[in-house]
């Protein structure tokens, strides 16, 4: 089901009137149904994704920052959505997860169906499935962010239930991915959700953790999974989402 400004405005941390300048702007991809604005999940995702995404202090700056700035689309940077009762939403889904360190592959597909086969065993589903629905994904847009971390994740919804489910995996080399800012791949968040907006707040979350200079250099140390999740605890404990 696709999101309304309200939804979005809740997601992106946001005043509703910010997303209707945004819309009047054209700095945010909506489409009109019975007049009123909607908005394709995986339209917002890949926007999301193209932003430079960045916790901000309050919304009245934000806003002010739109409102005295003509930005282009891509041009400003997102804040993070509230917490509520996804504050460890990271923490749990890594938890249902998994943490491979050292995995070997020379490419993408190599890394991305060393992924899929870990989360294929967690999901109860066949490994090529998996893999196919992550490489196409990947063929409408990289879902490398900058800061040599990417997002891996299907199209579709194949999770079953509520809980939201997160494979981290290091490569044993750093892959090339078609990131924006052209540097290698070290870490990946492979991302299997269940609905739209939980599935955003955890692609925003973790692209504001790939941002964190701490938490940069904590992945390229390829750390084990109790090390990881005790790590993004206390981040998540420390950020206002």
């Amino acid at each position: 089901m696709d999101l309304k400004i309200k939804d979005v405005a809740e997601l992106l941390n946001v005043s509703e009137t910010t997303i209707r300048r945004w819309l009047v702007g054209g700095q945010i991809p909506a489409y009109r149904l019975n007049h009123q604005y909607r908005f394709s999940r995986l339209e917002i995702e890949n926007w999301m994704m193209s932003c430079k995404l960045k916790k901000e202090e309050s919304f009245s700056s934000f806003e002010k920052e739109i409102k005295e700035n003509s930005l282009e689309e891509g041009s400003f940077e997102l804040p993070l959505a509230k917490a509520g009762t996804q504050q460890f939403s990271l923490f749990r889904a890594l938890h249902k997860g998994e943490v491979l360190t050292h995995v070997p592959g020379n490419s993408k597909e190599e890394i991305i169906r060393a992924g899929a086969k870990a989360a294929s065993i967690k999901l109860g589903l066949d490994a090529s499935l998996v893999a196919e629905f992550l490489l196409d994904r990947e063929k409408l847009m990289s879902t490398a962010l900058n800061h040599g971390v990417a997002i891996p994740h299907p199209r579709e919804f194949i999770v079953k239930g509520q809980a939201d489910m997160v494979i981290a995996l290091f490569p044993e080399n750093p892959i090339d991915f078609g990131a924006l800012d052209g540097e290698p791949v070290h870490s990946l968040f492979f991302l299997f959700s269940s609905q739209d907006k939980r599935h955003l707040h955890l692609l925003a979350k973790i692209a504001h953790l790939s941002a964190d200079v701490e938490a940069s250099l904590l992945l390229r140390s390829q750390p084990e999974k109790e090390t990881l999740m005790s790590f993004i605890r206390s981040w998540e404990s420390s950020i206002n989402g």
